[in-house]
């Protein structure tokens, strides 16, 4: 059993699989709005890589031996310029949706987005409760590691990154970290650093469609092996 992908009931994530605990939030989605009943079959996730399937209840009762399942490698991460409006929460939802192990948020230098310390922070925290509702609906075992928004510096020297231009050659896992610059472009001085560019597609995509066209290009790679 690689993942909890047959038809083992809704999916929902525990801090101890041994013994499970549903937060009051997840209890009262699975029970007023999906309507489980005691002993409903469900899976669980620790987030971490594993799960196991269990009855719902409160507790809910474990019905089956925990699995652990492998970490996919290299990990895929995707750095997106912040765009305007709630925009960056329905992009980190689909690129949880689609596999992606880190989500890095940053300001560009044609960013139209400025953000204060507050408001970064309280849309991190905001993200991450997406990401977790994202991952139970796509039944991931592994909850992605979603960063608060951060400088065009900062993602530019993570391991493996490549910018993501119309000129560039062709996605691989030989640079499984992925920047996708605003609306505007990037600026000469993001180029000027000389970071590889690979190419998402002829056409111009719009920003949010370029983070999700990045993920899927690099989730696909992944799965055929390279």
């Amino acid at each position: 059993m690689a993942g909890p992908t047959g038809r083992g009931g809704p999916h929902a994530f525990v801090d101890d699989l041994d013994q499970p605990v549903l937060s009051a939030g997840d209890e009262h989605h699975l029970a007023r709005v999906l309507r489980l009943r005691p002993g409903d079959p469900l899976t669980l996730s620790d987030g971490r890589g594993s799960w196991r399937p269990a009855r719902f209840g409160s507790p809910p009762a474990p019905d089956g031996p925990i699995v652990e399942v492998p970490e996919a490698t290299p990990p895929i991460t995707i750095a997106f310029a912040l765009v305007k409006g709630e925009r960056p929460e329905w992009i980190v939802q689909k690129l949880t949706e689609l596999g992606t192990d880190e989500i890095r948020p940053f300001v560009a230098e044609r960013s139209v987005v400025r953000w204060t310390e507050e408001k970064r922070t309280r849309a991190a925290e905001r993200w991450r409760v997406v990401a977790r509702e994202a991952s139970m609906q796509s039944r991931r075992c592994r909850l992605p590691t979603v960063h608060a928004p951060c400088r065009f510096a900062d993602v530019a020297a993570l391991d493996g990154a490549a910018l993501a231009d119309r000129d560039g050659g062709p996605v691989g896992l030989d640079h499984p970290v992925l920047l996708i610059g605003p609306e505007g472009g990037w600026s000469d001085t993001e180029r000027d650093l000389g970071l590889p560019t690979v190419r998402l597609g002829p056409q111009v995509l719009r920003a949010e469609t370029a983070a999700l066209a990045a993920a899927t290009l690099l989730a696909s790679a992944r799965e055929r092996g390279g």
